[in-house]
């Protein structure tokens, strides 16, 4: 059973909503990230980086400075306050795709008791550091991303508000299209909370030092309090259809053979892979599982795995990424940590093969591996066996902006 509860959001008025809500200050360039800070007071990234034009600060002053710049902004009148608790009905549109889904309050006790299902591990110095930052902010203003099997009621539910007109309607540069609608009435909030309460598991495809932080959080409050707020025991996350849900491919580019020529290289990965070196007509790209493709020295070559050898009953060794690592990165290349290997660089397939080409071709790497992205089944399988995945082994979509409604935590 998947518990949720409506909220009441600390959220942009209309009129500045575009101006506000901001991508993940990480996804900025250095010098991206200045012309926003210099050219827009309203930007959301004014509260993330209180200190962008002062002397660098960090740890707990840093998180100070962070919610005294979020109350400036509320006594400005840039954030509101929902007058009663909503669920909000998000939808962006990017690249000709629809995401849309709930953003709501999702229950600690979920994530603690395995309702919410993790596919990634988390590093416990980020969580202490997550959860220290949301303990002085008393704020959370980034969604954690949660699939949900499809519910036929449920698209009912956003089929019907999706005609009404929403409180947010607006454009980013990016060119992705953003609305909200705001769900207040008492039937329908009951009847949302009624399907997932129905439902056995959700999934986490993004956010899980988040959630990992959150719960942290809540056992401290908890302990401190024996009727902590309802608010403090939930935290702030989009619930998403998982056919709404974009899995891209998340490819490696290898600065070096380890020691070998081109043709050494390409007699070992035949002990473990079909080899065909591409014509300039044919298309590289991975058509389906188990099919890579390795660019070097300008020719795209496609590796096909022997699938017999593949365990059925561990999820992990069915992952082409962790094929590629076991078969290739690791005994060949010699790279055994994905995480702090500098040999090794990771893109996502929103590049398309020309990103992975133009990286091996300037030099800066001798090889790069496309691989077929993995389906929301893999990771539901990986998750449900309670096993992860090797890192970079998804690049998830939507990519939700921070600031459009913030959760209090205490209420």
């Amino acid at each position: 059973m998947a518990k949720i509860i409506p909220f009441r959001a600390l959220r942009p008025p209309r009129d500045v909503v575009h101006l506000v809500a901001s991508r993940s200050y990480v996804s900025y360039t250095k010098e991206s990230l200045r012309d926003k800070l210099e050219n827009n007071p309203y930007t959301f990234l004014h509260i993330i980086n209180p200190d962008w034009d002062s002397e660098e600060l960090s740890g707990t002053e840093k998180f100070k400075a962070v919610k005294s710049a979020f109350e400036s902004f509320r006594e400005e009148g840039i954030f509101i306050e929902e007058k009663q608790p909503a669920f909000y009905l998000y939808e962006q549109v990017a690249h000709g795709e629809h995401f849309i889904g709930w953003i709501a309050g999702a229950a600690v006790s979920d994530y603690e008791n395995g309702v919410i299902k993790k596919h990634e591990d988390t590093l416990s110095s980020r969580e202490s550091m997550f959860k220290e930052y949301l303990e002085v902010t008393d704020f959370n203003a980034e969604p954690v991303l949660l699939a949900y099997p499809d519910q036929t009621g449920l698209d009912d539910l956003m089929d019907k508000y999706r005609v009404q007109r929403p409180e947010y309607e607006y454009y980013t540069t990016d060119k992705h299209l953003h609305r909200l609608w705001l769900v207040f009435d008492e039937m329908d909030i009951e009847k949302i909370q009624q399907y997932f309460e129905n439902m056995s598991a959700v999934y986490i495809a993004d956010g899980h030092h988040r959630s990992a932080s959150s719960a942290l959080l809540a056992e401290e409050l908890a302990g401190r309090n024996a009727n902590p707020s309802i608010e403090s025991q939930h935290f702030l996350a989009f619930f998403i259809p998982e056919s709404r849900l974009h899995i891209w491919d998340y490819n490696r580019l290898v600065k070096d053979l380890n020691g070998l020529t081109a043709e050494a290289f390409i007699d070992a990965l035949k002990v473990s892979f079909s080899v065909k070196r591409l014509a300039a007509r044919e298309n590289p790209k991975p058509q389906k599982k188990h099919d890579l493709a390795l660019y070097l020295d300008g020719s795209w070559y496609q590796l096909t795995y022997d699938a017999s050898s593949i365990d059925p009953t561990d999820p992990v060794s069915d992952l082409d990424v962790h094929i590629l690592t076991q078969k290739v990165l690791a005994p060949i290349l010699g790279i055994q940590d994905l995480r702090t290997d500098n040999r090794i660089d990771f893109m996502d397939g929103r590049k398309e093969l020309e990103g992975l080409r133009a990286k091996v071709d300037s030099g800066a790497f001798k090889a790069a591996f496309a691989l077929y992205p993995v389906s929301v089944n893999q990771l539901k399988r990986v998750s449900d066996a309670g096993k992860t995945m090797p890192p970079k082994s998804t690049y998830i979509e939507p990519k939700l902006r921070s600031g459009l409604t913030v959760y209090p935590i205490n209420g």
